[in-house]
């Protein structure tokens, strides 16, 4: 049987932009075990793993850890996931040190060092993108983030980013909530969910007015009807004796022109006396209790 002729180290390199290979591939090229230890043995590369090589010595950079997870943990079995799907389909302006790896909950495997694996009961339709690194679609993996997240606010963050970068639109969200299973802070995902995807400003303002009753706190009137420079300006609440009014601010508040729109709505009614307080619905969701300190102090003040 004729021996595999060995495709010099720089070919190598140009089929490794990552700077890592498998050893799979590498024996495709004439490098066996011993090969790749002699390699090893002159400093050449570096080895990350049962099957993993690099083909030098420096630290693996972020997208040669995502493609060590997948061939470490099994390329037929392995996608990632989460956080670091995310992250591998565009996310910016979010750190996690852990490559994050879902598996089906059947697979038998030992942990792995800087890799967190996930087992989730089924692949949902659809779950794992078409090209690239083997990974769960932006949808799947931004709502898989939220129920492994550390806490209500990390999910909540891990939900709202995608959206905002246009990686997912809200009804997709939505989709992806209906359809993956998830153990932790379900009904905590859900609403952020539809909070996010704006199907629920009007949740947003039922929320606040059952937050006032619990305080202890007259309701507003909700959608008051105030005149501005551009025609009829529409309050989320409002006080009406003593001129206090509470903003709820959904996600569409964010898009566009729509923040421009809102400080002159603001200024408008701020110039004829009232006080407005802003929240976003998100921030309504997170933290209730201290905007409804916030809200309380306000009230009392203007009420004297």
């Amino acid at each position: 049987m004729p021996s595999i002729v060995r495709t010099e180290r720089s070919t190598l390199r140009d089929l490794a932009p990552d700077g890592v290979l498998p050893r799979a591939v590498l024996r495709e090229h004439g490098w066996d075990r011993d090969a790749v230890a002699r390699q090893v043995a002159a400093d050449r590369w570096a080895i990350h793993g049962r099957q993993t090589v690099a083909l030098h010595t420096a630290p693996l950079s972020p997208r040669a850890q995502r493609w060590r997870a997948i061939w470490e943990v099994g390329h037929r079995v392995a996608a990632l996931d989460g956080v670091t799907a995310l992250q591998a389909s565009g996310l910016r302006g979010y750190a996690d040190d852990e490559v994050h790896v879902s598996v089906k909950h059947t697979a038998r495997l030992k942990p792995l060092e800087g890799i967190r694996l996930h087992k989730v009961i089924r692949r949902v339709d659809g779950e794992l993108a078409l090209a690239g690194i083997p990974r769960t679609v932006p949808a799947v993996a931004a709502v898989r983030a939220a129920h492994w997240a550390v806490s209500n606010r990390q999910a909540a963050l891990l939900l709202v980013m995608p959206v905002q970068q246009r990686m997912v639109t809200g009804a997709q969200l939505l989709d992806a909530v209906r359809r993956v299973p998830g153990r932790n802070r379900r009904a905590f995902v859900n609403a952020v969910a539809r909070d996010i995807a704006d199907g629920a400003q009007s949740l947003g303002e039922l929320d606040f007015a059952g937050l006032c009753r619990a305080r202890g706190l007259p309701e507003p009137t909700r959608q008051a009807v105030r005149r501005g420079p551009r025609g009829s300006v529409y309050l989320d609440a409002r006080w009406d004796g003593i001129g206090l009014v509470v903003e709820i601010d959904g996600s569409q508040h964010t898009w566009g022109m729509a923040p421009t729109d809102d400080q002159f709505r603001q200024n408008a009614v701020v110039i004829r006396g009232d006080r407005v307080l802003r929240m976003t619905l998100m921030g309504l969701r997170l933290m209730p209790d201290a905007f409804m300190d916030q809200v309380c102090v306000a009230f009392h003040a203007e009420s004297r």
